[in-house]
């Protein structure tokens, strides 16, 4: 008699946010028995009745209060069949891009602490989540190039350094800032507001605001967004 599959099915989610100029990622510290406690991507069993991205936007609320915007599958990991020693587990990862800045994150379930961590300060994760955020922060990167992901990073109205910084810092390159801005104002997806920041240094500046109907609108009729650095 042929025996049964015994391989459980996870789920996991590599939470980006952009905090204090730089990139962050939200990781969760957990403990199961007698084991040493140890941060992880946040993430657990997907249930019998749910699909896929119904247990990461359940387990996203139920370990770090988090409701996402924007979410995207990244990759499936179970070759090695020996990454988690409790069971065999093939999970599917997620990543996901959040305002950091207007975000309550709380613990909960079987998480006992939730927080955010710089990318260049990630600690040893537990199972192999260092390579899940590995693959995720190059999905990440190379997707900035090509699609206006970043906006999701950023609150709903912002300064446009800001968005020359968020692309500078991810992509860890330079840019000619004057030419930078001449492109993505050129592409008519953004809007210039009648707000100014409230940060008073030196001359005000307006606040601009990501249009993403005008954006899908686009899209159909062929247009391609790009970012090059030379």
């Amino acid at each position: 008699m042929e025996k049964l599959q015994n391989i459980r099915i996870a789920v996991d989610a590599i939470v980006f946010g952009y905090k204090s100029s730089g990139l962050c990622v939200l990781l969760i510290e957990q403990q199961f028995g007698s084991s040493e406690k140890y941060w992880a991507l946040p993430g657990g069993l997907v249930k019998d009745e749910e699909s896929l991205n119904d247990a990461v936007i359940r387990e996203l609320h139920e370990e770090t209060n988090v409701q996402l915007t924007f979410m995207e599958q990244l990759y499936t990991f179970g070759d090695d069949i020996h990454r988690d020693s409790r069971n065999r587990v093939i999970s599917v990862a997620y990543y996901a891009l959040v305002d950091a800045s207007n975000l309550e994150i709380k613990a909960d379930t079987d998480a006992e602490r939730v927080q955010w961590f710089k990318i260049d300060e990630i600690p040893p994760l537990a199972f192999d989540h260092n390579l899940i955020l590995e693959k995720g922060i190059e999905r990440l990167k190379a997707k900035l190039t090509y699609e206006p992901i970043g906006f999701d990073l950023l609150p709903e109205e912002f300064l446009f350094s800001d968005l020359e910084n968020l692309y500078c810092t991810l992509l860890e390159k330079e840019i000619d800032r004057r030419n930078f801005r001449k492109k993505i104002l050129s592409y008519g997806i953004l809007e210039e507001t009648e707000k100014f920041s409230p940060i008073k240094t030196g001359r005000p500046a307006k606040l601009f605001k990501f249009n993403k109907l005008k954006y899908n609108e686009l899209i159909k009729k062929g247009f391609h967004f790009e970012i090059k650095f030379a």
